[in-house]
């Protein structure tokens, strides 16, 4: 086997997030052996990672082993239909009619946040598939009201949370009438989470939705599985679909995002200058603010490749992005050697969330967005944003 090659950041514009090809297909090849081995279906949750060049690397319908993508809006399921062209599934806290319309046209799937939005939906989605060959297969989801330490605001089942119907919200239905025209149940509880949090959750689902798993012919167990982690116990993942579908013959649908791309990307950032406040400052051509907002919004400090924490290396700086936001900064570093103008600093695990998330907050450009491939050392494609993209999306 060949030694990959090694990402060379004065081969890009900066700043630039760049996906290594190579390590989506590594992880995408641990997915395909969860689907052979349990014969559980996943999906790409666009949500998470949307880099559509790199879709027919990964879709069954062209190259790849997923079965299809999930979205939460319908510019999400267009994407998925027309780039990645597998099974299109969609779930969104509310749909509008507009939304619905749009929807049935591109969806296979779609999965209702509440019993009203299921109802109100309903008498449309059926005269749908009266008159079309592609049927719409509908869910509802769930709360199973059992948190696993996720932090609040990523909390599907915080107390406060508007996602997925409680088991409370059944008492005063009947359900032989809720059920017709529904086949599945979905649920989406953890975030960054291995395979024992999901157990647990199961189980719980298990007691308390007893009476929807013996109704639904599919299961969708949402995302926030960390599949692809080195830590992650697989034979336990194995373990739980098989035991939910030796009780219940449903289909089984996995949907992460992150497992799909963790580790498989890069932004390559510049340094501009280094000033002194409270102490040495490089100010960056990114910015935590527009370029990694989950930087300030979980908050979490991003891995640079050959930096070290504070003071661990000769050198401490914190880095601040050019935005005009006071508290645009990534986190405090440490480097072998001074860090001066035009020094690239490569951020790690850049491919999930901060790519979907950036803005042009200040009017500062999007990064640019490549497709490299370590194994062959090919760029193959490059995406240039420019002053047409910010000035598109105002008006």
């Amino acid at each position: 086997m060949h030694h990959p090659h090694m990402l060379n950041p004065r081969r890009f514009p900066s700043p630039c997030f760049v996906t290594d090809l190579a390590k989506l297909e590594s992880n995408v090849r641990i997915l395909n052996e969860v689907q052979e081995k349990t014969g559980a279906k996943i999906l790409l949750a666009l949500k998470g990672f949307a880099q559509w060049k790199s879709f027919p690397y990964l879709s069954r319908a062209m190259q790849g082993s997923l079965f299809g993508a999930c979205a939460s809006s319908p510019d999400e399921a267009r994407l998925s239909k027309e780039e990645f062209k597998g099974e299109v599934h969609a779930f969104a806290a509310g749909f509008s009619t507009e939304d619905m319309q749009e929807l049935l046209n591109l969806c296979d799937h779609i999965t209702f946040n509440s019993i009203h939005q299921w109802k109100k939906f309903r008498p449309m989605i059926m005269d749908y598939n009266e008159h079309h060959e592609k049927k719409v297969h509908c869910g509802l989801r769930i709360n199973p009201e059992h948190s696993e330490g996720a932090v609040p605001i990523y909390d599907p089942c915080d107390k406060s949370s508007r996602l997925g119907i409680r088991l409370k919200d059944f008492a005063e239905e009947n359900l032989n009438e809720l059920f017709q025209g529904l086949t599945g149940l979905h649920f989406h509880t953890l975030c960054e989470q291995n395979a024992d949090a999901l157990d647990r959750t199961l189980r719980v689902v298990e007691e308390k939705f007893a009476f929807m798993l013996e109704r639904v012919s599919w299961v969708n167990l949402g995302g926030g599985h960390h599949i692809t982690r080195e830590d992650y116990d697989l034979d336990l993942l194995y373990s739980c679909i098989n035991r939910v579908k030796a009780k219940y013959p449903v289909q089984i649908y996995l949907e992460p995002g992150e497992a799909v791309a963790l580790k498989a990307g890069y932004l390559i950032s510049t340094v501009l200058d280094v000033i002194e406040a409270d102490m040495p400052t490089a100010i960056l051509d990114t910015s935590a603010s527009c370029h990694m907002p989950d930087v300030l919004e979980m908050p979490y400090r991003p891995m640079i490749t050959g930096s070290g924490k504070e003071k661990e290396k000769k050198y401490t700086y914190r880095l601040g992005g050019k935005s005009c936001l006071a508290g645009d900064s990534i986190g405090i570093y440490s480097f072998d050697n001074p860090l001066k103008d035009g020094d690239k600093l490569i951020f790690e695990d850049m491919a999930i969330y901060s790519m979907v998330k950036t803005t042009t907050f200040n009017g500062l450009r999007l990064p640019s967005i490549a497709l490299w491939d370590s194994g062959t050392n090919e760029i193959l494609s490059l995406k240039k944003f420019g002053y047409e993209d910010f000035k598109e999306r105002l008006s």
